[in-house]
């Protein structure tokens, strides 16, 4: 892993589109970097959008120079036009990403709300609150589009699947609990007691080291 991450999440769409950054130092928590969405409705034809997927989201990896990149993967459901539309759309900015030799990683939508509230089922305004507890964003600077929060979300996954912070730092720690059983002293402060062990750990310890 390099020094410092820049991490970039893709929520990707034929109509909208979702991108949000995190940087990430060795030993201090995420940062919330930016977050925005690129607007695609007023495009009519089917390939000038995919040609636009492309360009755009070349045009945010040049923007921020993402050290890897991710994505949320492609859903099922009924509408099957529209899951071919979403699967172009995916793998157009994937190869965005690739053109430009960044690793890539994909997370499925139940895996991206487990890891952020813990809840599979979560709605996408849960999802949105959580990050911005977690990641101390401003209210201000919270989207009204939730597309860009959920490409966030995708970010913070990346980041929790491929560091786990807070589980490789002590030996033996086999879940949240044990984690901030044996690390008292690193593990400070209160959160809701709503919040599952996982996500009060990694609040506490990110108020530790800012």
């Amino acid at each position: 892993m390099p020094a410092e991450r820049l991490i970039l999440g893709i929520d990707p769409g034929s109509n909208v589109m979702g991108f949000g950054v995190l940087r990430v130092l060795p030993g201090a928590r995420p940062l919330f970097v930016d977050m925005d969405i690129i607007d695609l409705r007023k495009e009519k034809d089917t390939y000038e959008t995919m040609r636009q997927v492309f360009l755009r989201t070349l045009d945010i990896i040049d923007r921020y120079h993402p050290t890897e990149m991710c994505l949320e993967s492609q859903f099922y459901g009924k509408n099957v036009q529209s899951m071919i539309k979403l699967g172009r759309a995916q793998g157009v900015a994937m190869a965005a990403g690739l053109y430009r030799q960044l690793p890539i990683a994909e997370y499925a939508p139940l895996k991206i709300k487990m890891a952020i509230t813990g809840n599979g089922r979560a709605s996408k305004e849960q999802v949105a609150d959580m990050l911005r507890r977690m990641l101390y964003i401003d209210t201000d600077r919270m989207p009204a589009k939730l597309d860009a929060t959920d490409a966030l979300a995708v970010a913070l996954c990346h980041y929790l699947q491929t560091s786990n912070p807070l589980l490789t730092k002590t030996k033996g720690a086999r879940n949240w609990k044990d984690f901030v059983s044996q690390n008292k002293s690193r593990v400070v402060g209160s959160v809701p007691a709503s919040f599952t062990d996982k996500q009060a750990a990694l609040i506490r310890l990110t108020k530790k080291n800012s």
